[in-house]
């Protein structure tokens, strides 16, 4: 596909995007009306927005267009799984400039379609608007199935905490592009697309599940937002946490820790969540602490002592935090 988006122009645009999507039984009513019509048999909408602003959390030259399509996409839908819901369907804006050629949002429609699939969803509408630099809005939906819902301030005293997924992966593979490597591939591929256990999620609320989060900007920052709301303290086990000998490998190479990779780092997308202490755990969860008690400074501590080194992402600080 040659020529500009301003070439293409706005409908035309539309036109090659929306011929790329896919659809699923819950879309009654799909793009191309005013609005898209999507099947709610719970009566529930659960629902999640995001936006990527290129060069704050993406760049071309790291990532394609279908990466950062299936990123968008990721990051959303885990948001829907770990409320214990199952993703239904995702509403896309989009800026781009006039002069960006046309395969660079095709291919990232393909990656938003293309994860959608894997958690079960799809594309259903959107906007595109002309602009200086490219902006990518997600907004995702999904259906409870009768569940309640699982948020972040039901943890109790005694309650483990667990979570499935991956840890790390991302913030060391954000490490090694930035130092100019592409290099170990698996980790530079967690970076770039996230892989969200999805249906962790839901199966998690039908375990009994008493808080849930999933991990975007780092575990002790996420498992403090649960501390926070369920107003209990939480301690993490660090040797709990399996850390791969690749990870190991590349953190002594850079000068890193890898358990700041761990503890900290944010984007993986795992989702990590409390538990009664009698619930018999699949093995796809990993037990990596437990809830103390009510706390008037609700915190997370790692082995017993406060974490003293940086937390975890904060977009308006512009620092890990």
């Amino acid at each position: 596909m040659k020529g500009t988006v301003g070439e293409l122009g706005e409908f035309g645009l539309i036109r090659q995007l929306t011929a790329r999507l896919t659809t699923t039984p819950a879309v009654r009513v799909g793009p191309g009306d005013d609005a898209a019509v999507v099947a709610a048999p719970d009566r529930r909408v659960v629902a999640s927005t995001d936006i990527l602003l290129e060069g704050r959390h993406f760049r071309r030259d790291w990532s394609t267009a279908y990466d950062v399509g299936r990123k968008a996409a990721a990051q959303n839908l885990a948001d829907i799984a770990a409320m214990g819901a199952v993703p239904t369907a995702l509403l896309l804006g989009l800026v781009v400039p006039a002069e960006l050629p046309v395969t660079w949002p095709t291919e990232l429609m393909d990656g938003l379609r293309d994860e959608c699939q894997v958690a079960g969803a799809a594309v259903v509408g959107g906007d595109v608007v002309r602009g200086d630099t490219i902006m990518v809005s997600i907004t995702a939906l999904g259906d409870l199935r009768g569940h309640e819902p699982v948020t972040r301030s039901g943890a109790q005293p005694g309650d483990v905490v667990a979570v499935t997924g991956w840890l790390g992966w991302s913030a060391a593979g954000y490490t090694v592009l930035s130092r100019g490597f592409r290099s170990p591939r698996a980790f530079v591929e967690a970076h770039r697309r996230p892989e969200p256990p999805y249906h962790a999620g839901p199966a998690a609320a039908g375990l009994g599940a008493t808080a849930m989060c999933d991990v975007s900007d780092g575990l002790i920052a996420d498992l403090g937002h649960i501390a926070e709301a369920s107003k209990v303290r939480i301690d993490v086990r660090s040797g709990a946490i399996d850390i791969p000998s690749q990870m190991h490998d590349i953190g002594q190479a850079v000068g890193v820790d890898p358990i700041q990779w761990v503890l900290t780092g944010g984007e993986d997308h795992a989702i990590v969540a409390t538990f009664p202490p009698d619930v018999k755990l699949p093995a796809r969860w990993k037990v990596i602490g437990e809830v103390l008690g009510p706390s008037a400074l609700p915190q997370v501590t790692v082995d017993g002592a406060p974490w003293t080194h940086q937390g975890g992402w904060d977009h308006f600080t512009d620092i890990e935090s």
